[in-house]
């Protein structure tokens, strides 16, 4: 079996829609499809919330109102068959007077507001498919996919539930809900950490899935980011850990976190292009490359702290100390690096900046920098690999780098620039990297 997921995009118009089915349909195989919200929906029902939490009621119901105008001129275009037109217009009408209603009592609805859009979504594809005459089923995420106190989920039961809810269903094609799930509470919640990406590889894990395709508007993961470098071009094969890094540093294509379950059941996962679908895209499996820069990626928003203490010097439990704040606060530390008197960090939240540099002005002396970015090198950088770092540190010669990681992974090194020098760095790196290495050698 396949799971197959499709992100907002790719079901943001009858016309996408269309083309997700004749993906879906041109397989002849077992497959459960994981869809996520049309795109634009999950906003309207953020901005919905936010309303109603600063009671402007009358100004929920509006968002509410041109939420379902959008959704009515969805299903006539899609729908062609007056009996599944109707068919959809009722679903949409019953939907949209729940959703009113839940105004209401907006505090406890929070999350139940969050999940109408995959509701919506994944109820118009099944109704859709039974128009083009598919064998198709649709069942609730909300009746196998759960999470514990921790938010993490609950993934022996999720095998147990969803084990037992395709032996009773004979269909080829599956349907469900990305993103939304029940907590132990037993109220609707969602994943959150990687959204429906997520719930394709949770659900790939529990029914030892042949395959996850990932399905979104560009043609895998690239060498390095087409929004600041030309010539970029996709990575046919990546590793898990090489993909992961590469995720978290800055690839927008996948939530690092998002493919942990394939990972770890060895389920390989190819990344898709829904408006390309001839394109190779990106296979993601454990295996070992050769040795190398294979992509890069950027992350902005950085915050670089610097702690400074000669009580540092031959002294153990210094960095106990340090980390401690962070843990305090639970704010995440992406890059360190350390020399005998000073520890240099970095981190991408700055909800809780002040009372940390606080209370690490009592253990040394702390300066900060905001508004930096880490390049992330993504490959296989094991130990018999010879000139890699030079290779690297030599494209950035009339670029200030102000921090290295390297060797806490072998699989990564990062580099923390200011964000101004980003997309020059990113370019340099390319340039001597790609595309001089790849120019043919003169006779």
């Amino acid at each position: 079996m396949i799971v197959f997921k499709f992100g907002g995009t790719s079901v943001g118009s009858a016309e996408n829609i269309k083309k997700v089915a004749a993906i879906i349909n041109d397989c002849n195989r077992d497959k459960i499809v994981v869809l996520s919200a049309v795109s634009g929906t999950t906003n309207s029902l953020v901005e919905i919330n936010n309303c109603l939490a600063n009671d402007k009621k009358e100004d929920a119901l509006a968002i509410i109102d041109n939420l379902e105008i959008s959704y009515n001129q969805l299903i006539l275009e899609l729908f062609n068959e007056e009996n599944h037109h109707l068919d959809a217009q009722l679903f949409i009408k019953t939907k949209f007077e729940e959703l009113r209603s839940l105004t209401n009592e907006a505090t406890k609805n929070e999350k139940i507001f969050l999940a109408q859009g995959e509701i919506i979504s994944t109820n118009l594809f099944q109704i859709y498919q039974k128009q083009l005459g598919n064998s198709t089923a649709l069942i609730s995420a909300l009746d196998f996919m759960s999470i514990d106190t921790n938010e993490e989920p609950e993934n022996e039961k999720i095998k147990t539930k969803l084990t037992a809810i395709l032996a009773n269903n004979k269909a080829q094609t599956i349907i469900t809900q990305g993103f939304i799930c029940l907590n132990p509470d037993n109220e609707v919640d969602n994943l959150k950490r990687g959204g429906s990406d997520y719930s394709a590889s949770l659900i790939g894990a529990a029914i030892n899935a042949e395959q996850i395709q990932i399905w979104t508007d560009i043609d895998g993961m690239h060498n390095n980011d087409p929004r600041y470098v030309e010539n970029t071009f996709p990575i046919g094969e990546i590793s898990f850990d090489e993909a992961a890094e590469l995720a978290y540093f800055g690839a927008k294509i996948l939530h690092p976190q998002s493919i942990i379950p394939a990972q770890k059941n060895n389920i390989p996962v190819l990344l898709k292009n829904t408006f390309n679908p001839e394109a190779k895209g990106t296979l993601i499996k454990n295996c070992h490359n050769s040795t190398g820069v294979r992509a890069i990626a950027a992350k902005d928003g950085i915050i670089a702290i610097k702690i400074k203490s000669y009580r540092m010097l031959m002294a153990y439990g210094f960095l106990n100390n340090v980390f401690a704040v962070f843990e305090k606060y639970h704010t995440p530390i992406d890059m360190i690096t350390t020399s005998e008197i000073a520890v240099s960090l970095t981190i991408d939240n700055q909800k809780y900046l002040k009372e940390i540099v606080a209370e690490l002005n009592t253990i040394g002396k702390v300066e900060y920098d905001t508004d930096m970015s880490i390049i992330c090198l993504a490959g296989n950088f094991s130990h018999s690999g010879k000139g890699i770092s030079a290779a690297v540190l030599n494209c950035l010669t009339d670029v200030a780098i102000r921090m290295i990681s390297y060797g806490g992974s072998q699989y990564n090194i990062s580099l923390l620039v200011e964000k101004n020098d980003k997309v020059r760095a990113l370019n340099l790196l390319n340039e001597g990297l790609f595309v001089q290495q790849n120019k043919p050698q003169e006779a």
